[in-house]
């Protein structure tokens, strides 16, 4: 059965003229006009990829540092022991600790943060939080700068808080990233969206062949999606 819309997701949906790709710009202004919601939506980025992830050599994995940040306040969880507890701390992380953060988590399954972060030598007991931070993206891993040395903390506390997100591609080949805010001035948006994009170029696999961006949606909570015209968009990142 198909779905059916309410009046006010029909109305901000009429202003997206059908079979017309709009560019970065447009669709950051239109983005923020066809937002119909009483809160400060989330705006997201949708990507589908000429990849097949069923191959491991096509898997989509990386970072990007977002100028404007997520609009998002990120709890960050950092697995430490002795005197790297205090670094993490006194760098802002909200949750710090070792084995009794370890078995907190087990016993409790207690997953309230949005990033966790691990020193090299908590890993091999955090480890065993796979089963439960796994499946829901938390587990610490180098590929997205979220195991790093003690030295290193400050600064990679401040990246994750200040809007470094990390993406990577689901079943399906999609790509779903949160960029901003519709709070966020059109130009912010932009460029947001605009860094992740040049991010996500970077990342192309060594076994994705043909077309590897085939296509870009920008929309916000609830609201309709804006297809974008990747040529311009990759032109312009």
């Amino acid at each position: 059965m198909a779905k059916q819309h309410g009046k006010k997701y029909q109305a901000a949906a009429a202003k997206v003229e059908a079979d017309r790709l709009y560019t970065p710009e447009e669709a950051a202004a239109l983005v923020k006009e066809t937002s119909f919601t009483n809160f400060d939506a989330t705006v997201e980025v949708h990507l589908r990829l000429g990849i097949d992830p069923r191959h491991a050599d096509q898997t989509v994995r990386s970072t990007a540092s977002l100028p404007h940040g997520t609009g998002k306040n990120v709890r960050v969880l950092v697995f430490a022991q002795g005197d790297t507890e205090n670094v993490a701390r006194n760098a802002g992380a909200e949750i710090v600790g070792g084995d009794e953060l370890i078995q907190r988590i087990e016993k409790e399954n207690f997953i309230d943060f949005d990033v966790a972060v691990a020193t090299p030598d908590m890993m091999g007991k955090v480890g065993r939080l796979g089963r439960i931070l796994g499946r829901r993206g938390l587990m610490p891993n180098p590929k997205s700068g979220t195991v790093v040395p003690p030295n290193d903390l400050p600064q990679a506390i401040k990246a994750l808080q200040g809007g470094r997100v990390e993406f990577r591609n689901d079943k399906t080949g999609l790509l779903h990233v949160a960029i901003g805010k519709v709070s966020f001035s059109a130009d912010q948006i932009r460029e947001n969206l605009l860094v992740l994009l040049d991010a996500i170029k970077a990342a192309k696999p060594s076994g994705s062949k043909g077309v590897y961006i085939r296509s870009i949606t920008l929309t916000s909570t609830m609201g309709p999606g804006i297809p974008i015209d990747v040529n311009v968009a990759q032109a312009t990142a």
